[in-house]
């Protein structure tokens, strides 16, 4: 592709994406003296880890008596049984050291009256293995992803990290199954830039926008796991598809689980308050699928609330207004904002939307990506965290605040395992022409698409498949005709139109780009989902109430080559990291 100006970039380590994983793995790296180059489609700050309300989870003990080893039960649990135990061990214990070092770098964290770093009570989390609800959710006010996400970029720009901005990742450079960096445009100046790296880093966040309502920005379009799947490897678990509880009716935006954790609860159209029914221990904190199911069930019963029926109640007005302006003051201005509504004085409507992506691109606890090939093997030169990784302490239902600390316990861990691997001043290997040819031919295609089809209608088609056929409930029947429904807009591909030619922040161009990510994450998401004949976690399948560990306790792995996608299984592991803590054997989830 002469046609194309193509400027060559040589770095020890590369990360794609700079939210709170890549952010957090970008100073690891320049801490630990390697060249590192950190591209982002935005500015780094402008990351969806800006929307992060809650908190982040260590059982620091700030505010009552905890242990790491009740935190990677919970988890465990939390995954109902899906997550690896060595990863999560790994996860929960490295926290506290975690969440000490993002306060040292400057995160403002709320304090207790003795100065200590504030903790709140979060759904799903326990004392005494499944006991009563502990106080173990860190939290900066609700803004704790966006302060993390500041003071993190500050701390990368104080090492030396190199940042690309605006830059937008098309494709994996491989060579003989091996990662050897990426080819991005540069969309400010129009130009192709060639990447190249001993390690590249995938930290490009979930996919959330394969659904018609969802929490996740529009800039949540799963591009590393695009670039996964055209690179010929797997995904996994990517059935898993966490509904947060309370999204603002009509909207989308997360209400966080951070109201509920200060107190707030849920009314049905009759004045109830129904989580007793659904979780008697846990109530209102119960982890977010049970809440989100259990909201479903009060809707589909007839007990929803509005014209139509389809909405529930969050009530924070019975807090006291000062707890509000200090601990919660985001969700006052979203609701006042968006619903027009003031928080003191009325109910917050809510309805289950789209929130979190459990499954994504394998890794190890070391963060480095997996294949299957008799068994696992690491693929060289690639890495993933944070949202487009699958580390598997996602397992079926992440835990809310556990999906920070996984961003920065991961990060940190992928930096580690980086400065371990790299040797300095390690000469970098020749790209071939023909590596380079497929990807911008790719981009070429797409770019001179004069076809018929609008990339909005396609993404339209693609999201109500996804929103009717893929969602709280699934079946069989309604999950065959979405596998065979997504097809369509795939195959609408082949004549698609970009009515903009141009290079310079064509708009047109990257919707079609993050579209082409977007659908082949839609047909393993489905395909996946249809495959799994049980319940478990965030997957429900009203035709397999329940969890059957016998035949599917094990990670589903799909590929993806056109329009067929073929899957595959790995195992759970569940063998702990060291003998600090026994495996938690597997047993019935109840909150």
């Amino acid at each position: 592709m002469s046609t194309y100006k193509i400027i060559d970039h040589e770095y020890d380590v590369l990360v794609v994406g700079a939210g709170g994983a890549g952010l957090r793995a970008a100073v690891g790296l320049s801490e630990s003296g390697l060249k590192t180059a950190c591209i982002s489609k935005v500015f780094p700050t402008r990351s969806h880890t800006a929307a992060a309300q809650g908190g982040i989870s260590a059982a620091l003990g700030n505010a009552g008596e905890d242990d790491w080893r009740w935190h990677m039960y919970d988890t465990v649990k939390g995954s109902d049984w899906l997550g690896d135990q060595d990863c999560i061990e790994y996860l929960c214990k490295e926290a506290p050291q975690a969440v000490i070092e993002l306060d040292h770098y400057g995160v403002p964290f709320s304090r207790t009256q003795d100065g200590k770093i504030y903790q709140r009570a979060f759904g799903g989390m326990t004392k005494n293995y499944g006991n009563e609800p502990v106080q173990r959710t860190c939290a900066a006010a609700d803004r704790t992803g966006h302060a993390i996400l500041h003071t993190l970029y500050g701390q990368a720009l104080k090492h030396k990290t190199e940042f690309f901005i605006e830059y937008f990742a098309l494709d994996l450079l491989m060579k003989n199954g091996e990662c050897k960096g990426v080819i991005a445009w540069n969309l400010n100046e129009g130009t192709i830039h060639r990447f190249r790296s001993h390690i590249t880093i995938l930290a490009t966040g979930g996919y959330g926008k394969i659904y018609y309502s969802a929490t996740a920005a529009h800039t949540c379009t799963g591009d590393g796991n695009g670039m996964v799947l055209r690179a010929g490897l797997p995904l996994q678990d990517m059935e898993f598809v966490q509904f947060h509880p309370t999204g603002l009716y009509g909207i989308g935006c997360l209400i966080s689980e951070a109201v509920r954790g200060e107190g707030g609860f849920l009314l049905n159209s009759k004045g109830e308050r129904f989580m007793e029914k659904y979780a008697p221990s846990a109530k209102d904190l119960a982890s977010r699928d049970v809440v989100s199911r259990s909201i479903a069930i009060e809707i589909n019963e007839g007990r929803g609330i509005g014209n139509n029926k389809d909405h529930v109640h969050l009530h924070i007005d019975h807090i006291d207004p000062k707890i509000i302006e200090s601990r919660l003051p985001g969700i006052s201005e979203s609701v006042e904002t968006f619903v027009g509504r003031d928080v003191t004085k009325e109910p917050i409507p809510v309805v289950p939307t789209v929130h979190y992506n459990m499954g994504g691109i394998p890794t190890n606890y070391k963060a480095e990506a997996i294949t299957l090939n008799g068994g696992d093997k690491t693929v060289p030169g690639l890495m993933a965290i944070g949202e487009a990784a699958c580390v598997s302490v996602h397992g079926a239902n992440r835990l809310g605040s556990n999906s920070l600390i996984d961003l920065i316990v991961f990060g940190k861990a992928a930096a580690k395992k980086a400065a371990e691997l790299i040797k300095k001043n390690t000469p970098h290997e020749d790209i071939s022409k023909s590596e380079t040819d497929k990807s911008l031919d790719r981009f070429d295609k797409l770019r001179n698409g004069n076809g018929s089809n609008k990339t909005s209608e396609l993404r339209l088609s693609m999201q109500k498949t996804m929103q009717s056929k893929c969602a709280v409930f699934r079946t069989a029947k309604i999950l065959k005709e979405g596998v065979e429904e997504i097809k369509k807009p795939f195959n609408g591909m082949q004549s698609i139109t970009v009515k903009d030619k141009s290079l310079i922040f064509n708009t047109d161009l990257m919707e079609a780009l993050e579209f082409d990510n977007l659908i082949r994450q839609a047909m393993t998401t489905l395909e996946s989902a249809n495959s799994r004949k049980e319940s478990r976690g965030a997957h429900a399948r009203e035709d397999y109430p329940d969890r059957d560990d016998s035949n599917y306790m094990k990670h589903t792995l799909s590929w993806q080559n056109g329009s067929e996608i073929k899957i595959g299984y790995r195992p759970v592991n569940l063998s702990t990291l060291t003998s600090d803590v026994q495996t938690f054997p597997p047993k019935e989830r109840v909150y």
